[in-house]
């Protein structure tokens, strides 16, 4: 019996003797902590992925409430993926290309930008480039991000947003259409006027400052005063529609408004049947997939699209869909 015991007693030892080299083979690295695991081993936005940062610069004005829904999106994006999201904007295409060179030198992971500007702010995004780091463009810039050198793209096609628009108009029997651009030499805004002329051709544009609704609505005002002819104004931005509706009442015009664009005013005018319809770019999936999109090719060399432009619009809302889009206008999200 002492010795049956004594075997049992052999046994165990030498079963922990192996269980101690198993622990010690999973713990050894030459003390080094474990790698993070890859996004294929680990799933999509997992915590234990590797922290990566992305810089987004954008040319948002301050004020405009279009911009809280990329920033949402992208913020969205950022928490599901483990990553750390640097914001930064400026109108002033310049400053916006100052904004991409210093994310270029903080050795940032990634960057994603709209390209509103593009000949302002090519050297900053081929410095980028130069230097590693993926560069996405979004919102601006659909014709442009490929000779800059950005891998992929998510907005809507300015051009057919624009040609769209201008059809419903002229098929509602609009003559006469002022397009409203809230900032000059923007390459978006003028390629969504330009499509609108495109199928509505008694279009033209006006100029105004977006950075200042009240000289908005004066400009509009004296416009509309001095032109009655003028049946429809688009408007190029959610702000700028409502700023439209005062100078239309302020000018006693006729004129119906159509925008680009949506918040929750804007959404509520459309269903009060203040605004014909609003042309929307969804805002938050251009932020959400500019981050996205950088994580997936930064962890698993992912490219969305298939080379051409992911496109987040135009997606129409007008009265016969505003009941199910408002509460999310109303969220942030639309």
């Amino acid at each position: 019996m002492r010795s049956t015991r004594s075997r049992r007693i052999t046994r165990l030892v030498a079963v922990a003797a192996v269980a101690a080299v198993v622990v010690t083979g999973c713990s050894s690295s030459g003390g080094k902590q474990k790698e993070a695991p890859k996004a294929s081993e680990a799933g999509v936005g997992v915590a234990d992925t590797p922290r990566l940062t992305i810089a987004m610069i954008t040319h948002e004005t301050p004020g405009d409430t279009f911009w809280d829904k990329i920033k949402a999106g992208a913020q969205a994006a950022a928490k599901k993926d483990n990553v750390t999201l640097k914001y930064s904007n400026d109108p002033q295409p310049d400053k916006q290309a100052v904004l991409i060179q210093n994310a270029v030198d903080s050795k940032v992971d990634g960057i994603a930008t709209t390209l509103v500007t593009p000949d302002a702010l090519a050297d900053a995004v081929s410095s980028a480039t130069k230097a590693g780091i993926p560069v996405v463009g979004f919102n601006s810039g659909i014709d442009q991000y490929k000779q800059l050198g950005a891998l992929m793209y998510f907005g809507s096609d300015e051009t057919i947003a624009g040609t769209s628009a201008g059809k419903r108009i002229a098929d509602a029997g609009g003559k006469h259409t002022l397009c409203v651009i809230q900032a000059q030499g923007s390459v978006a805004l003028e390629a969504r006027c330009a499509g609108v002329k495109k199928t509505s051709p008694g279009t033209e544009n006006i100029n105004v400052n977006g950075a200042d609704l009240s000289a908005v609505t004066s400009t509009l005002t004296a416009k509309l005063q001095q032109d009655k002819s003028i049946d429809y104004v688009v408007t190029l931005g959610a702000p700028i529609a409502l700023a439209a509706l005062d100078s239309i009442a302020q000018a006693n015009s006729s004129a119906k408004v159509v925008t680009f664009d949506l918040n929750a005013d804007a959404a509520k005018a459309i269903k009060d049947g203040k605004i014909e319809f609003s042309i929307d770019q969804q805002p938050y999936v251009q932020g959400y997939e500019a981050v996205d999109s950088l994580w997936l090719y930064l962890t698993n060399r992912n490219d969305i699209g298939g080379g051409r432009a992911v496109l987040t619009g135009p997606s129409f809302v007008d009265k016969s869909n505003i009941d199910l889009i408002a509460k999310y206008a109303t969220r942030g999200t639309r």
